[in-house]
């Protein structure tokens, strides 16, 4: 039998970070996880929240894994995963583009719920800039996005140990980098995302909630 992959850190933040979801995800129907990494989120959001149908996608390299992980947890609520990256090149956004939800109607739908953890920091800045304009591309007119994360305010860093995790990102890739929170919030707002919450979470990192509409 091929092993799961596994992330200790999945497993220490996803109650956490699941209370958030729970709250701001109620009354949501149709969400994507950006960057679902070994799939372990995905199955513990997706089971504590039936009422909604959790879409993975992540580079074509993590497929397996996730899909792995879904085919053990067997849910209803959980498709196969997708392919999707940050792209710069030809136009920023997201490829391959993921293909939309459908109403009852048969007519596509944006998704009105987006959830990512710990992906902006270890992206260059051209593609978090990329993130955010696939965002525009795929949720609904009244979506909620949650991402999770460490983030800088007023260009400075919120404790030492994230000041330490910020040098060993750049050391191993001078592209990433713990992002401010100003110019992560001013690409939300530029595709019409309002800052909602800002929610302190353990080990000194954040949850930012944005809605739209």
């Amino acid at each position: 039998m091929t092993e799961l992959p596994y992330s200790p850190s999945c497993e220490r933040n996803r109650d956490p970070i699941l209370a958030v979801l729970r709250e701001h995800f109620a009354d949501r129907r149709e969400a994507l996880e950006i960057g679902s990494g070994t799939g372990q989120h995905a199955v513990h959001f997706a089971a504590a929240m039936p009422w909604l149908r959790w879409q993975c996608s992540d580079g074509a390299a993590y497929l397996p894994g996730i899909r792995l992980w879904l085919a053990e947890a067997a849910l209803a609520n959980t498709p196969p995963p997708l392919e999707l990256q940050a792209v710069v090149e030809p136009a920023p956004g997201f490829a391959p583009p993921p293909p939309l939800p459908r109403g009852d109607d048969g007519a596509a739908r944006g998704f009105d719920a987006a959830f990512s953890a710990n992906t902006l920091h270890i992206m260059g800045w051209p593609q978090v800039e990329a993130f955010f304009a696939g965002l525009a591309t795929v949720l609904a007119d009244d979506a909620c996005v949650v991402v999770y994360g460490p983030f800088n305010y007023a260009g400075a860093y919120t404790s030492d140990s994230n000041r330490d995790f910020d040098g060993w990102l750049k050391a191993r890739d001078p592209a990433s980098a713990i992002r401010d929170f100003e110019a992560v919030d001013a690409l939300a707002a530029a595709i019409g995302l309002c800052l909602h919450a800002d929610i302190a979470m353990p080990a000194n990192n954040r949850c930012l909630v944005w809605r739209r509409g």
